[in-house]
């Protein structure tokens, strides 16, 4: 990896970890996010929109567009469930650790791929990392009260998982038929139009966050799709393994802001947890 995709990527992690918090501490998680990526969406038009205008949108991007806005609407949704049920240096470790080791999981069941040793240590690193974080007593009430309602959340962050796993892959391709800029406008654009039925159900939520948040949501926007335009662009410079291996370095971060920021507990317990299936995440990318 070069010294330019690195530093793309980690700035990547730094970022996601830091808008993650953000919705983490929202009042309404999911209108928190359709509002951040409205935003961040708005903000990119003028760079994005008339590079669309100078290429067009090819044919052969076209289905990976669409997955892709499929993708992170179902995203967002179960990202925001997750911070609704469960802590954030919890959920967030495990979604983005699962996002990486499920895709050799399914090419097994779905391709019969079979996992490389390498592999393999990987998976069981990132299963036993997801094991010891879910031991490890909760911030305010203990174990035994906190195992029903860390229980949702852990299923939705295996849903959104599931979703980055399936949008990383599409990403990849789609990057190569479409600049990264117009990709990421469009995907945002998509998105929020998406979402907006659901969105316009609680028109009372929306209004109450940004009557809190409004200047956590602009901050947020700033982060969001900047994010995963740095991961865009390290795609086009390096190996795919390296850049999902080296932008899971917010699992690390997120046991930091967890623990120091949110009060979620002891650092040293979550920062070992997270540092486990960022071990085996960096394992799963590099065997592939």
């Amino acid at each position: 990896m070069t010294a330019t995709a690195l530093a793309l990527v980690i700035g990547a992690a730094v970022l996601h970890a830091a808008w993650n918090a953000l919705v983490k501490r929202a009042h309404d998680q999911l209108a928190f996010l359709w509002s951040s990526v409205s935003l961040a969406t708005l903000l990119l038009l003028p760079f994005w929109l008339p590079m669309l205008g100078e290429q067009g949108l090819p044919a052969a991007a076209l289905p990976f567009v669409a997955a892709t806005i499929l993708l992170h609407a179902l995203y967002f949704v179960a990202l925001g469930r997750s911070y609704r049920s469960g802590e954030f240096s919890l959920v967030y470790p495990v979604a983005r650790g699962l996002g990486v080791a499920l895709v050799p999981i399914l090419a097994l069941l779905l391709f019969d791929e079979r996992l490389s040793p390498l592999g393999t240590a990987g998976v069981a690193l990132v299963v036993s990392g997801i094991i010891a974080l879910h031991l490890i007593p909760r911030s305010r009430s203990g174990v035994a009260a906190s195992w029903t309602r860390m229980g949702a959340g852990t299923w939705w962050a295996l849903l959104t998982g599931l979703t980055i796993a399936g949008y990383s892959l599409v990403d990849k391709a789609g990057v190569a038929r479409l600049h990264p800029v117009p990709y990421i406008g469009l995907l945002g654009l998509g998105s929020v139009v998406l979402l907006l039925p659901t969105i316009l159900a609680k028109p009372d939520a929306l209004r109450r966050e940004w009557a809190a948040n409004w200047l956590t949501i602009l901050v947020a926007s700033t982060m969001t799709l900047t994010a995963y335009l740095l991961v865009l662009f390290a795609f086009r410079l390096s190996k795919t393994a390296y850049v999902v291996a080296a932008r899971e370095l917010s699992i690390v971060f997120s046991a930091i802001i967890g623990s120091l920021w949110l009060g979620e507990g002891p650092l040293g317990p979550r920062l070992l947890g997270a540092g486990v299936i960022l071990a085996g995440v960096a394992c799963v990318a590099l065997a592939r």
